[in-house]
């Protein structure tokens, strides 16, 4: 069963319906296949300091976390067919691209992840 999360930043809630992608299937998988990614919706990768965006069809906001959820590094709007990393970083936080400038995302900020 897919573990689920709901991570908050100090102005509000980033992602309601967060995956945390476990296994190696639910990770090699990511958000390939989907033509897009609600504003409410994002994966979250424990133990991942880069990702890519090969294959996919629409861009996306990439926040990487250190071991206390501080954010280190926010790429908005990746476009498919690239690649982003952050020396560090813990996890990587997959999120619909403009949730992070919605919120006001930005490096030093610390997230909570909260069961749901």
């Amino acid at each position: 069963m897919a573990r689920v999360v709901e991570i908050r930043h100090r102005n509000g809630t980033l992602c309601a319906r967060c995956l945390v992608a476990r296994n190696a299937f639910q990770r090699m998988k990511g958000l390939l296949g989907r033509a897009s990614l609600p504003r409410d919706e994002g994966i979250l990768f424990p133990r991942t300091s880069s990702i890519h965006m090969l294959f996919m069809r629409f861009a996306i906001d990439v926040v990487f976390l250190d071991g206390a959820s501080r954010v280190l590094k926010v790429v908005p709007a990746l476009p498919p067919w690239r690649f982003a990393a952050c020396r560090g970083a813990k996890t990587t936080l997959e999120l619909a691209a403009g949730a992070c400038a919605e919120l006001g995302v930005g490096p030093g900020d610390e997230l909570e992840i909260v069961e749901v």
